[in-house]
């Protein structure tokens, strides 16, 4: 499954701006980079991704409709996954790329 070309749209127009920001496929969808580290992506799964402070990542997956990001069967810490339904409204996925984006902010930029 390609990753929804309106969702990504939609991440971008969040992001505009942002500075440092890239985009690269990854994960088989469209990832929105802030200073080379992933904020959040359009999934090639339906939703988004978004990397968050592993440390709250427990919290949020049981405080939202947020769950663990599993690769090769294994979740990954600070890798949460939401579902299309959870982002349909501007004002989900604004908080989620907000999440995203701070976090990426607060690593080292990569060159």
């Amino acid at each position: 499954m390609a990753y929804d070309e309106d969702l990504a749209d939609r991440i971008r127009g969040l992001v505009a701006g942002e500075k440092g920001l890239t985009e690269q496929k990854m994960f088989g969808g469209l990832a929105f980079l802030v200073g080379g580290n992933m904020a959040v992506a359009a999934s090639g799964q339906g939703g988004i991704l978004v990397r968050v402070d592993p440390a709250a990542s427990d919290k949020l997956v049981s405080t939202t409709n947020a769950h663990p990001m599993v690769m090769r069967g294994r979740a990954m810490e600070g890798w949460l996954r939401v579902d299309a339904e959870h982002v349909r409204e501007k004002r989900q996925l604004v908080k989620w790329v907000e999440r995203g984006v701070t976090y990426a902010r607060s690593l080292p930029a990569k060159s």
